[in-house]
């Protein structure tokens, strides 16, 4: 992910906008994910973060690379501390 958010000052605005909205993907991902561990906190935070960046990737990727480039960071910072609390992921094998 460090890899992406460097690559934002270079990257166009309609890029710059595609890969906010990814790490928004990822944080709710990782919302639902946190639910299964039972780590509600969690869950919510990373659920209203992806909401707000989400809604504003627009604005984000109009305005200053940096300021993006700090959300993308905050993201990644809060990630990088669930998947240290959490390693191993849930995989789900059931069949319906």
């Amino acid at each position: 992910m460090e890899k992406t958010i460097n690559i934002l000052e270079s990257a166009n605005i309609a890029e710059r906008e595609e890969i906010i909205v990814d790490f928004a993907r990822w944080l709710e991902t990782a919302s639902q994910e946190a639910l299964v561990y039972g780590e509600g906190r969690f869950a919510t935070m990373s659920a209203s973060m992806a909401e707000a960046m989400r809604v504003n990737a627009d604005e984000l990727a109009r305005d200053d690379p940096e300021k993006a480039e700090r959300v993308l960071q905050q993201a990644s910072a809060m990630m990088a501390q669930f998947k240290a609390a959490y390693p191993h992921r849930v995989v789900s094998r059931s069949l319906h």
